[in-house]
């Protein structure tokens, strides 16, 4: 199947000629894309913290401290949403209304399971291997102590949404002549020189 079974309450409304539901554009933003924000209900109220993942496979994984509040309500089975950004352009319209951005997103709502310990040093691995491919290998693992410290959630990829903007700015008709600067200003990110430690 190449489309998500996204549920109608998680569908897009707003825009939503811009909403995709198929698996490859969701899995390149989620691969290509470094933070996502997750939210849910604690007791005090709505919380949404940035958080460093990967996606394995049909799943996304986050890892945290066991004695976390994001844990403790996600382990117990508090209802999530992730969502991930990708900033691509400052739209420049002639109006200060059509101002805008180019824009890759993905939202994915449900629930998460924590791995078992027999799954959690693999899965802790994908993580660095995010980070540099073949770098598991060169640096220590886990020890008991981290392992037992560490949670990992996996959140499976079922309501999900993906959402674009492109192009150039919506201007009026009647905007057209206004003597204003209008296209699109380009945001690239680059990785730079490594630093020494």
């Amino acid at each position: 199947m190449s489309e998500f079974s996204t549920a109608a309450v998680y569908r897009a409304r707003q825009a939503p000629a811009r909403a995709h539901y198929d698996h490859a554009m969701a899995h390149a933003i989620l691969d290509e894309g470094l933070v996502a924000h997750v939210a849910f209900a604690s007791e005090a109220g709505p919380v949404a913290l940035p958080m460093f993942y990967v996606r394995d496979g049909d799943r996304v994984l986050i890892h945290a401290s066991r004695k976390s509040r994001l844990m403790r309500a996600l382990i117990e089975g508090a209802s999530l949403c992730l969502t991930v950004t990708l900033v691509d352009g400052l739209v420049m319209a002639r109006s200060a209304f059509h101002h805008s951005m180019n824009y890759r997103s993905v939202m994915v709502h449900g629930r998460g399971t924590c791995l078992p310990s027999a799954e959690k040093e693999a899965a802790l691995a994908l993580f660095v291997e995010r980070v540099q491919a073949g770098r598991s290998a060169e640096v220590r693992a886990p020890n008991a102590q981290e392992l037992k410290a560490t949670d990992v959630l996996a959140i499976p990829l079922v309501d999900v949404v993906a959402k674009m903007r492109t192009g150039g700015p919506l201007d009026d008709a009647e905007d057209m002549a206004l003597p204003v600067w209008a296209g699109v200003v380009p945001i690239e990110s680059a990785y730079g020189t490594p630093i020494d430690a």
